[in-house]
C-alpha cells in the first residue's frame, strides 16, 4: 500500500472482499479512512484487466483489489482504475476512482458537427481532443476548458478522466468514434452506460460513397501489415492511412504479393471543400485513404491446410493436410486464444489468426532463428499480430498470465513438464490438440489418454510422386493425434 499511496494524494476508503475486511480495516485505521467490503458473488461480476485462477479457487471470484476498488469508486457513477493490481509478499493492492459520464462527439475533417454534437458541446464544460480537432471548434461551443490529449493517450487516460469528476465533459473523435475510434476505448474504460455517442460520418463511409462501393462489401484495414490476408482478385479494400506515407506502403505491398496490376486510389481531406482524388501513391496528403481493387495474384487461400510452397520453412511445419485436420479439432471461434506450443514455422497459430480477425495466437519457440522465421511468416501472411515467445517450454509457458482457449503441441512433447504446463494453463472447456511422430511419443500420448480421456486419431497421407515415367504413392510419416477437453 505504501508503495501505491505516495502519488496518489487521499483515499476515500479501504475496500475489499467480506472475509478479509477484517485486515482492511487495520489499513484503514492508518490512512484515516472507512472500510467497505462486498460479497464474493458481487466481486464476480465485475469486469478487471487481471483476473486470477488462483483467487477464484481461494475466494470464489477471479479478482479482489481491481474488483473492489471499481464497485467502491463507481457506486454512483463510473470508475476508472488508476492503478492496476500490485503485490506483494503480504497483500495486493489497486487503486480506482470516480469517474464522469462522458459524451463523445464526431466531428469532421473541416470541423462539421451534427446538431446533436454541437447542443452536447454547447453544454459542456470540458471538451477533450486533437489539437486540430480543437481549433475547428465553433465559437458557439462557449467558454468550454479546452484539453488536448497526450501522446500516449492510453496510458494517461483514466487519470485525466477521473481528473474530471462532477464535471460535464465531451470528447472528440474524427467521424465515427466507434470505428476504430476513442469511443471504443472510453466504454472499455467506464461501461456503456457512462458514455453517450454522437456519431458523424466515417471516413470509411464517406469514402465508400465517393466511389460507389458497398460498405458491406468492403475490407477496412488499419495497419497495412493486414492487408496481405485481404488480397484477393476481386476484393476491395479501404487502407485507413497513417500519413502520407501509406499510399506507397500499399503500393510496394501490392507488387510483392502479385497485386501490382491492382486500381489504387488515394481519397483525400474527405468531407472538406478541399477534397481530392488521385491514383499518384507519391503524391499524397496527410489525411487520405487507400482504396484497393484488387486484380490479378494467387490471393492465399481462407481455409485452414494453405500450401506448403507458402512458407519460409526448414522443415519444421505441419504438412499441409495434417495441418488442415489440426486446424478442423483446434476450431477457432472469433476472440479466442491459442498457445502454439513448438512453433517451428508457425503454420498452425497463423492459419489460427486467419480465421477470424478477432483470433489470436501466442507461438512459444526455443529456436530463434525459428522464431525470427514465424515472424517473417506472419508477415508475409498478413497477420503482423502474432506474438512470438523465444523460449523453452515449460520454462516459457510458466511465465504467461493469460489462460488459452486453445493449445496445440506440435513439438515437445516428450520434454518432463510440458504436458501439465499446457493443461494446468488451459481454460475449463478448453481444447488441447497434440500431434505425435515418434514412438515414444506415441507412447506418451496413448498413456495420457487412458488418464484424461479425449479422442486418438491415426492420421496417414500418402501423395503421388513420380517413379521413372510413372506415379506411385509415397507416404509420408503418420501422425497420431490426441484431442482432449479440458
Amino acid at each position: 500500500m505504501r508503495e501505491v499511496l505516495p502519488a496518489l494524494g487521499s483515499v476515500a476508503c479501504v475496500s475489499t472482499v467480506d472475509g478479509r475486511r477484517e485486515l482492511a480495516e487495520s489499513v484503514a485505521a492508518e490512512l484515516g479512512c472507512g472500510v467497505v467490503s462486498f460479497a464474493a458473488e458481487a466481486l464476480h461480476e465485475v469486469v478487471v484487466p487481471s483476473p486470477s485462477a488462483r483467487v477464484t479457487s481461494a475466494l470464489g471470484t477471479p479478482s479482489v483489489a481491481e474488483a473492489a476498488a471499481l464497485l467502491a469508486a463507481g457506486s454512483s457513477s463510473a470508475a476508472v482504475l488508476l492503478v492496476g493490481k500490485r503485490s506483494s509478499a503480504v497483500a495486493t493492492v489497486a487503486v480506482a476512482a470516480a469517474a464522469p459520464d462522458v459524451v463523445v462527439v464526431g466531428i469532421g475533417a473541416d470541423g462539421e458537427l451534427s446538431a446533436a454534437g454541437l447542443a452536447a458541446l454547447r453544454e459542456a464544460e470540458v471538451v477533450f481532443g486533437g489539437p486540430r480537432q480543437l481549433e475547428l471548434l465553433p465559437p458557439a461551443v462557449g467558454g468550454a476548458e479546452r484539453i488536448a490529449w497526450p501522446s500516449p493517450l492510453v496510458p494517461a487516460l483514466p487519470r485525466l478522466v477521473a481528473e474530471q469528476h462532477g464535471r460535464r465533459v465531451c470528447v472528440l473523435a474524427s467521424g465515427d468514434p466507434m470505428h476504430y475510434g476513442i469511443g471504443t476505448t472510453l466504454v472499455r474504460l467506464l461501461g456503456a452506460e457512462h458514455v453517450r455517442v454522437v456519431a458523424f460520418p466515417s471516413s470509411v463511409s464517406l469514402a465508400c460513397a465517393r466511389l460507389g462501393w458497398a460498405v458491406e462489401d468492403t475490407e477496412v484495414v488499419r495497419d497495412t501489415g493486414l492487408l496481405r490476408r485481404h488480397l484477393h482478385n476481386g476484393r476491395r479494400v479501404l487502407v485507413l492511412s497513417a500519413g502520407k506515407q501509406t499510399p506507397l506502403e500499399v503500393a510496394q505491398i501490392l507488387a510483392e504479393s502479385g497485386f501490382g496490376d491492382s486500381a489504387v486510389t488515394i481519397l483525400e481531406d474527405l468531407g472538406t471543400a478541399g477534397e481530392r482524388m488521385h491514383h499518384d501513391p507519391s503524391d499524397a496528403r496527410p489525411l487520405n485513404v487507400v482504396a484497393v481493387e484488387c486484380r490479378g495474384g494467387d490471393g492465399i487461400a481462407v481455409a485452414g491446410g494453405v500450401e506448403d510452397s507458402r512458407y519460409d520453412s526448414d522443415g519444421q511445419l505441419t504438412k499441409r493436410e495434417i495441418r488442415a485436420v489440426t486446424l478442423a479439432v483446434l476450431a477457432p471461434r472469433p476472440g479466442e486464444l491459442l498457445w502454439d506450443v513448438g512453433a517451428g514455422s508457425g503454420s498452425i497459430g497463423i492459419e489460427w489468426m486467419r480465421a477470424h480477425r478477432a483470433c489470436r495466437a501466442v507461438a512459444f519457440e526455443r529456436d530463434p532463428e525459428r522464431a525470427e522465421r514465424v515472424e517473417r511468416n506472419a508477415r508475409t501472411f498478413g497477420v503482423p499480430g502474432l506474438e512470438i515467445v523465444v523460449g523453452a517450454a515449460p520454462e516459457a509457458l510458466h511465465q504467461r498470465a493469460d489462460r488459452p482457449d486453445a493449445i496445440f503441441i506440435g513439438g515437445g512433447l516428450t520434454a518432463p513438464g510440458v504436458f501439465d504446463a499446457c493443461w494446468n494453463a488451459l481454460r475449463p472447456g478448453g481444447r488441447l490438440v497434440a500431434n505425435a511422430v515418434t514412438i515414444e511419443s506415441e507412447r506418451l500420448v496413448a498413456d495420457l489418454q487412458s488418464r484424461h480421456g479425449g479422442e486418438l486419431t491415426r492420421i496417414a497421407i500418402n501423395r503421388a510422386a513420380p517413379v521413372g515415367g510413372f506415379l506411385a504413392w509415397r507416404p509420408m510419416l503418420p501422425v497420431t493425434q490426441w484431442t482432449v477437453h479440458r
